[in-house]
């Protein structure tokens, strides 16, 4: 070969491997390859589990929303691509050339016109080598896989929230779906809540029967489908246990009118995701550090003449910077009155003011979600009752953090941070009975942190290696029933909490939480000081 030649492509292949450095600290292949088994572990005997990717969303005409991978996919596979099926056995099996499995992943197949499109994909070669698959195949075989789901005593899955397109090719997700519908008689009315409510009545006893009526009723509240189902209704008006037991062996014999499952595996992944391996914390941590940072370089920023989208700007930036992918959620930055739509995204608004702005933003790193809310004074200073109402919040969250403890109710936060909330909005004469505090803080403390902002779990007591919010608020919209000078007055502080053996940490304290600390932060240079962009028309 010319030297010269050769010479060149050495270069090239330099230069390729530069130009398309990206990160590498993502999940291994050994973590993923352990939560499978993790999920084999809490599976029945002689079950298969199915779990397919998520669905390409159109956003408008022939451009798609960026793809974001089902959390539980990614969870188990690591793979970002759409189109493909996870499927995982509890026992090893054993196909027609004698070789033994229990996992099988179907994915895009390798396709050099739309890679030139849309970006390279793993194919079946690189699910092997870079995700650690032994049987790893194309999508379009899935149909051809020979899986026999009928032969398995459960067949285990979430069920379909139709929200697919039939794109071109044999082998997208309608396609992967549609398969499996077949191979599995999936009933066409098939009604995966109705078959929750059929499990819990069947395993219902004397002792929970009256918070399985309650549930079973709150269902038929909100579903007209429900409502016309004749064994949920007879159950909740049951007042005889021979008639329970009769409904019991009815629901019974509808559950066996095929071997489906859609209960089980949101059992089984909330009970993993609840608690953090150290590869996972390691991932979270940086998003929430990246999180606080935006939170710190916004408060050097603010000026009262910043719009709502600029502020937003400046943290979203920040989460570039660092190399977190996407926003976990829609960002909220609420200016004054803003701030009391608990999930305002508009952020339209063109000067803040003299206005408190309300900002919960959190960084997706890696597939990790932070989740961190701050309020501070647009102009750098508290007023007086601006302050007497961040501190209620800011005492609440304190109290709401110390109950965040190993072997806690999920309540505890919640519970804690409202007895201050009532206390503080009582003493101020904004209320004049405890029962008016759900008007001015309507929502609750907590949720799980992860994969998802809302993140699996069980909400059971809390364990060690969870990862929490805890977020009081106080919302006094213009109108209220209480002296104008509280109106258009919103604060929000949320912090993620990891729960560990020795007590709360806050994963996100380098964002400063007082007043103090807050105006002192506010005070201080920022990099964006000397930005200036020409005026447009």
């Amino acid at each position: 070969m010319n030297k010269l030649f050769l010479f060149s492509i050495i270069l090239f292949s330099v230069f390729l491997s530069f130009g398309q450095a990206t990160p590498t600290d993502f999940l291994s292949a050994d973590f993923h390859k352990e939560r499978r088994e993790a999920v084999r572990e809490k599976m029945p005997p002689n079950t298969v589990a199915v779990f397919f990717a998520n669905a390409e969303r159109n956003r408008a005409n022939d451009v798609d929303y960026i793809y974001h991978q089902d959390p539980d996919f990614y969870y188990l596979t690591g793979y970002k691509e759409p189109n493909a099926v996870l499927v995982i056995f509890s026992e090893v099996q054993e196909n027609a050339e004698g070789i033994l499995y229990d996992e099988l992943l179907y994915v895009q197949e390798r396709d050099p016109r739309a890679e030139q499109w849309n970006g390279k994909r793993l194919g079946i070669e690189g699910a092997k080598s870079q995700l650690g698959f032994e049987q790893a195949f194309n999508g379009a075989d899935f149909s051809k896989s020979g899986i026999d789901f009928k032969a398995f005593d459960k067949v285990l899955f979430f069920d379909f929230q139709n929200d697919y397109r039939d794109k071109r090719g044999d082998a997208d997700l309608f396609d992967l779906i549609k398969t499996f519908k077949q191979k599995t008689d999936y009933p066409s009315d098939y009604n995966a809540t109705k078959q929750q409510l059929y499990s819990m009545i069947k395993s219902v006893t004397s002792e929970n029967r009256a918070n399985v009526v309650q549930t079973v009723k709150r269902y038929l509240n909100f579903d007209d489908d429900l409502k016309e189902d004749e064994l949920l209704k007879n159950f909740v008006a049951a007042d005889d246990d021979n008639l329970v037991n009769d409904i019991k062996k009815r629901v019974v014999l509808k559950l066996g009118a095929n071997n489906l499952d859609s209960t089980m595996l949101s059992e089984i992944m909330s009970t993993l995701r609840e608690t953090k391996t150290e590869e996972e914390l390691t991932l979270l941590k940086k998003a929430v550090e990246i999180s606080a940072v935006g939170q710190v370089e916004v408060m050097k920023a603010m000026h009262p003449n910043m719009s709502e989208t600029e502020i937003q700007g400046v943290h979203e930036y920040v989460y570039k910077k660092y190399g977190a992918e996407y926003e976990g959620y829609p960002s909220i930055v609420g200016g004054g009155n803003n701030g009391c739509i608990l999930h305002y995204i508009e952020n339209n608004k063109t000067e803040v003011g003299d206005d408190l702005v309300l900002m919960d933003l959190g960084a997706e790193y890696h597939g990790y979600t932070a989740d961190v809310t701050r309020t501070i004074p647009a102009n750098g200073k508290f007023s007086p009752e601006q302050k007497q109402i961040y501190d209620i919040v800011y005492n609440a969250q304190e109290a709401g953090i110390q109950a965040s403890v190993v072997g806690a109710s999920f309540r505890a936060p919640g519970e804690a941070a409202s007895k201050v909330v009532t206390e503080g909005l009582l003493a101020l004469g904004i209320i004049q009975n405890a029962s008016e505090a759900r008007t001015y803080f309507p929502h609750g403390t907590s949720h799980y942190l992860g994969l998802d902002v809302h993140d699996k779990g069980t909400y059971g007591p809390f364990q060690a290696n969870t990862v929490i919010t805890v977020e009081p608020g106080i919302y006094i919209p213009e109108g209220s029933d209480c002296d104008k000078k509280w109106w258009g007055i919103a604060v929000r502080i949320e912090d993620d909490i990891l729960i560990t053996d020795n007590g709360p940490v806050n994963l996100s304290a380098m964002a400063p939480r007082t007043t103090e600390a807050i105006e002192a932060m506010m005070k201080q240079p920022s990099p964006l000081d000397d930005f200036k962009l020409p005026k447009l028309d």
